[in-house]
């Protein structure tokens, strides 16, 4: 079964997917770009980013019982690779025990021209 989860803290979904989807004791989280759910707005450099992303992942965790440290899997999308090191650094003040694993690449570019966008998937 198959159950849609959407957390008000984080930003809504501007197409036709969802926020998460648990579904067989598993948790999979769409992307999140570095918007402030509360007011739209996307911070400028990629440590800023980076955090806001990882703090929308975080909303949508809690409204469906998860944390960070249930998480198995995640996917980190970049801009600019040459800001893996500042992204890894906020990165890791999430993720501080039992690290999931992660594939980390550059992309051509993101909506809105984001710098960063992380999805994860969270076992409980």
């Amino acid at each position: 079964m198959k159950k849609i989860i959407a957390s008000p803290l984080a930003p809504k979904a501007v197409g036709p997917y969802s926020q998460a989807v648990e579904a067989n004791g598993a948790l999979y989280v769409s992307g999140q770009l570095p918007v402030d759910g509360a007011t739209g707005a996307m911070a400028g450099d990629i440590a800023a980013q980076t955090r806001q992303s990882l703090t929308n992942l975080g909303h949508i965790l809690a409204e469906a019982g998860y944390g960070f440290g249930d998480v198995v899997k995640t996917t980190v999308l970049l801009q600019h690779i040459s800001d893996f090191a500042a992204m890894n650094a906020v990165y890791a003040e999430f993720f501080t025990e039992r690290m999931p694993a992660r594939i980390c690449f550059e992309v051509a570019a993101l909506p809105m021209g984001a710098l960063v966008e992380i999805d994860a998937v969270a076992v409980r």
